[in-house]
């Protein structure tokens, strides 16, 4: 008996372009993807400064459309979806019964409101897409429609403070009104709704003519994240391109997240931390039942015992990377969960889960780098201030 091949990695409806542009493409969540097109750090440094393209279109793509599809995204998830009104979009987390984190997610609510059934757009991971969407068939009502869209529809990240002029300047729009965490349809012609979004196009025959835009992203800048056709995905690339886009790939996207303290499936969670050990409070809405609430109850009422971190290495070229183990007093506390270099300011960075009596600012550690030991501090997150994107 021999071993199955391995399986072919899948590709987005963007491979030959990238190819065309020269990335270096790698296997990523069973995915490939490019890890970068010139260097990770240009892509970094040309994100927080101008406008990058990212292809996203590996996450998976699913909508949720019933009667109570609210309720069930709301049984599932750390989010009262019950309340979200037409547009709206939440970050939240869909949870095991002991409170760990399976994956977290986008949801958004994308019909007009005048029906009693509700259409929800959810997003998660690319690596847990079979998964949730598994997950949401289990515990659906009869009246409640499943349906994941990623042999149709191809999602793009356009990030950075030029991101809303580019955008504008190439279509006509007025995207000043989408506010942060909002959605809405934008015409890609003469035809569709104004210039200033609109709901009430359906999913997905509203891209004969007009892109889903979310003004979302994983960058911490200013940035939206446009839903297309698969086959009008590459023209549209290689517009943003000529308009001044520069391509950016998963290491440009790694950096400038760990740089904002972003939670990365599979390194920050793994079933392993429920959302408040994570320092997520804020994304979990205590107001309704969902799945694993009892835990984060009692975490809430006695403070959880870990604390997901920001650890900042001073000294020059010492470059933590996930699972570098944290000392303090010369034994081991935890491991980065992520690490790396942060480009705007110069020096490694790293999150870890450290005990509560540990993680205050200000607190003094250790990383053992290539067999030394070398000083770092717990600081608040994230490393890099908060750019203007709620403008």
């Amino acid at each position: 008996m021999t071993d199955a091949p391995p399986a072919e990695p899948m590709r987005t409806p963007l491979n030959a372009f990238h190819r065309r542009h020269g990335a270096h493409l790698v296997p990523f969540s069973g995915w490939e993807m490019p890890l970068y097109y010139t260097s990770i750090l240009a892509e970094h440094r040309a994100v927080r400064g101008e406008a990058g393209l990212f292809d996203v279109s590996h996450m998976g793509i699913l909508t949720v459309t019933g009667a109570h599809a609210a309720d069930l995204l709301s049984r599932r998830t750390t989010a009262n979806v019950e309340r979200l009104a037409p547009g709206q979009v939440r970050y939240t987390f869909l949870l095991e019964s002991s409170g760990g984190i399976v994956d977290d997610l986008l949801v958004s609510r994308i019909d007009p409101g005048d029906e009693l059934a509700r259409t929800f757009l959810v997003v998660p991971n690319a690596g847990r897409a079979a998964e949730i969407e598994e997950i949401l068939r289990q515990h659906r009502g009869p009246d409640t429609t499943i349906r994941r869209w990623n042999d149709q529809v191809a999602l793009l990240a356009v990030q950075g403070p030029r991101s809303r002029s580019l955008l504008e300047s190439m279509f006509g729009w007025q995207l000043g009104g989408l506010g942060f965490y909002h959605l809405a349809w934008f015409p890609t012609g003469a035809r569709g709704p104004p210039s200033n979004g609109a709901l009430g196009r359906s999913f997905p025959d509203g891209f004969d003519d007009a892109l889903l835009v979310s003004r979302t992203g994983y960058t911490g800048e200013l940035g939206y994240e446009l839903f297309v056709r698969t086959r009008d995905v590459e023209a549209l690339a290689e517009r943003l391109v000529a308009a001044g886009a520069t391509l950016a790939g998963l290491g440009a996207r790694d950096s400038l997240r760990l740089e904002k303290g972003y939670l990365l499936s599979g390194q920050e969670f793994h079933r392993d931390h429920t959302p408040l050990e994570a320092g997520q409070d804020r994304f979990v809405e205590l107001d309704h039942a969902f799945v694993g609430r009892p835990v984060l109850d009692q975490q809430k009422a006695n403070g959880p015992a870990v604390r997901l971190v920001g650890i900042s290495v001073a000294e020059t070229g010492a470059i933590p990377r996930h699972g570098t183990p944290i000392t303090v007093d010369g034994k081991v506390v935890a491991e980065a969960t992520s690490g790396g270099i942060a480009p705007m300011l110069g020096h490694g960075v790293a999150l870890a889960y450290l005990p509560k009596e540990l993680a205050a600012p200000g607190t003094a550690v250790a990383l053992e780098l290539r067999g030394r030991s070398v000083p770092g501090t717990v600081v608040r997150l994230p490393f890099v201030p908060a750019a203007s994107r709620r403008e």
